[in-house]
């Protein structure tokens, strides 16, 4: 079975993932370098998924590396990458939030309610992922494991990073009135209802915080 490791070198981090004679997926333009006898190869979607891909502006490319070495996904970040196993079950994913993955876990779409997609600020497609194996995924700072129990989960669509697919997903209004919702400094809330797991990354690592700085103070160029 492949090996998936996270590598840290002087606070950047990328995945490193060992194969012999198996195959796994990536997505697209996640490659940063690679060792040994590998071929990557990125079929061409049948024509019902390269349709879908129109609709959902997902991408239709996610390559398969197949054969024996190392791969190296990046590039490197300031961010977390975080393992996750699955066993049969399915994860909807924040947009830009999957990596690589085992072949036996199906990548797909999962297509949110309309107005949830319009007002959660995830959109209205976002990436599903499905079976048993392992998953990496990328966040700007550490994730935290929330358990519900028939519970209400009510937070900011950026900080959600993944949730079981079977929970329920809406938005509403932070507050009751108008007034209360615009004062409040937040509008509206992304809610998830059920019996399942949540991760969430509430707080940026400081890397990822002094990057952000460090773009902001970086003047831009004006014509």
């Amino acid at each position: 079975m492949a090996t998936f490791e996270i590598i840290e070198k002087q606070g950047l981090k990328m995945i490193k993932a060992t194969i012999d004679n198996e195959t796994i997926r990536a997505e697209a333009g996640a490659l940063h370098y690679m060792k040994g006898l590998i071929q990557l190869e990125s079929k061409a979607p049948s024509a019902k998924g390269f349709l879908k891909s129109m609709v959902t502006q997902e991408s239709i490319f996610r390559p398969t590396y197949t054969g024996t070495g190392e791969i190296f996904y990046g590039p490197p970040t300031f961010g977390e990458y975080t393992m996750m196993d699955l066993n049969g079950e399915a994860w909807v994913l924040d947009k830009g939030a999957y990596v690589c993955s085992d072949i036996a876990i199906d990548v797909g779409v999962y297509a949110n309610k309309a107005i949830s997609g319009l007002l959660s600020g995830e959109g209205f497609f976002q990436t599903k992922v499905e079976g048993s194996g392992r998953v990496v995924i990328q966040s700007l700072g550490p994730l935290e494991t929330i358990d519900l129990q028939n519970e209400r989960l009510a937070v900011d669509g950026k900080f959600a990073v993944a949730r079981q697919a079977h929970l329920n997903f809406s938005v509403q209004k932070a507050t009751k009135g108008l007034l209360s919702s615009m004062t409040s400094g937040e509008g509206f809330l992304n809610i998830i209802e059920g019996t399942g797991r949540v991760l969430i990354s509430p707080v940026p690592n400081l890397y990822a915080n002094l990057l952000s700085e460090m773009r902001l103070s970086i003047p831009t160029a004006t014509s």
